[in-house]
């Protein structure tokens, strides 16, 4: 525990900042920039996150994020080698379907419902989000910083911290929820924020602070 609270001191201020860009998201970004967040996290599963996020960037800046046709959104997501890009674009689209019936209002979803029920209701709606990806989008939103994100990343980190007895071969909602607040209980112990020590242990695997 001693190395953990180690990196994480030396790593707090970067973790601090990249945490309140989170929290700015919310207060500050367009819809269109809301939307930019879902789709990321629509598009990470079994794919690599940075070119997820050019995938993003790039489907934003040429005009298809919120005007592409599947087909012309696939094409550009399989150059960015993002996998099952077929499928994923196609959720794409049913998720903007959702979300723009009558312009883009996914702070009118989610402002009037505490992140727990966010969460249900993106569960409910938005085909492609999982568990782990309804939490990733609300954490990068500012709008769940407390909920677990539980990747391969985490997971791994909490076995060999000893805070779950070895990794799960599938999260049921139940597994998923015990998991969540072991994680919890084991953040309030060594005194490092959720979303902090999520950004620290996904750095401790991959080396990196992202989103």
């Amino acid at each position: 525990m001693h190395d953990l609270r180690s990196l994480y001191d030396g790593l707090r201020p970067r973790i601090d900042a990249r945490i309140a860009e989170f929290r700015r998201v919310w207060s500050d970004a367009s819809e269109e920039e809301l939307f930019a967040e879902m789709a990321f996290c629509l598009l990470t599963p079994q794919s690599h996150a940075r070119r997820c996020w050019e995938a993003v960037v790039e489907l934003r800046d040429g005009g298809l994020l919120l005007g592409g046709s599947p087909r012309e959104i696939a094409g550009r997501l399989r150059a960015h080698g993002v996998r099952f890009h077929r499928t994923k674009a196609a959720r794409l689209v049913m998720a903007r379907e959702v979300v723009t019936s009558d312009g883009i209002r996914i702070r009118r979803h989610l402002e009037r419902i505490d992140p727990v029920d966010a969460r249900a209701w993106l569960l409910r709606n938005i085909e492609g989000l999982g568990l782990k990806e309804t939490s990733h989008f609300l954490r990068n939103i500012g709008r769940g910083l407390d909920l677990a994100i539980l990747d391969r990343h985490i997971l791994r980190n909490l076995v060999r911290l000893g805070v779950i007895g070895n990794l799960p071969r599938t999260l049921t909602p139940r597994r998923y929820a015990a998991i969540e607040d072991l994680m919890g209980r084991f953040s309030s112990d060594v005194g490092i924020p959720m979303p902090a020590l999520d950004l620290l242990l996904w750095y401790r695997e991959t080396g990196w602070i992202f989103k």
